[in-house]
């Protein structure tokens, strides 16, 4: 049985090596995997990651967020069939007569504007999200290690209970015997 449990733990200091990806000593791997269940390892990524953006990475979030909605999308429809029927009906000398080649000039700059903006802002949220993966696979990680270590002490527990139980019973019969 003492061979399982050291298996055990050399398997858990073995994922904690992976985890980390780091080479421990012989003598720092119990710290590690005592640090690992007792301490706190989760981390706010939304707030660890506002802390640290530039004002263009706000602004790419914020450009992101507005051309990214319905609003945008009503606004934006609204401005240009607004601007076919200021040029078709309303104006008499046209200043984009009909195929419109200032409005298409003006779509085209702004989707290459936006597109690159828009992919900052989708780079960054992707690795967010992979910080996210990995934290929480570290929680994962922990949760595991305190398990198999409750387990492992429930087991201890029944064990010595059963113990006890058998001192009991056999003072018992040697009680009754007497």
């Amino acid at each position: 049985m003492e061979k399982t449990d050291n298996k055990q733990v050399v398997n858990k200091k073995e994922i904690v090596k992976k985890l980390l990806k780091q080479e421990i000593s012989a003598d720092d791997e119990s710290d590690l995997i005592e640090m690992l269940i007792e301490k706190p390892i989760t981390i706010d990524v939304d707030k660890q990651e506002d802390k640290d953006l530039t004002r263009g990475e706000k602004l790419a979030d914020k450009l992101s967020e507005v051309a990214g909605s319905w609003g945008f999308i009503i606004g934006f429809t609204l401005f240009i069939v607004g601007w076919i029927i200021i040029n078709l009906v309303i104006m008499r000398k046209a200043m984009d007569p009909y195929p419109f080649i200032l409005l298409n000039l003006m779509l085209s700059c702004l989707a290459s504007l936006q597109a690159p903006i828009i992919m900052m802002s989708q780079n960054r949220q992707a690795k967010k999200d992979s910080i996210r993966n990995q934290n929480d696979y570290q929680v994962d990680l922990k949760s595991e290690l305190i398990l198999e270590k409750l387990h492992d002490e429930v087991q201890e527990c029944l064990k010595t209970q059963r113990q006890i139980l058998r001192l009991l019973q056999s003072d018992e019969e040697e009680n009754k015997d007497k």
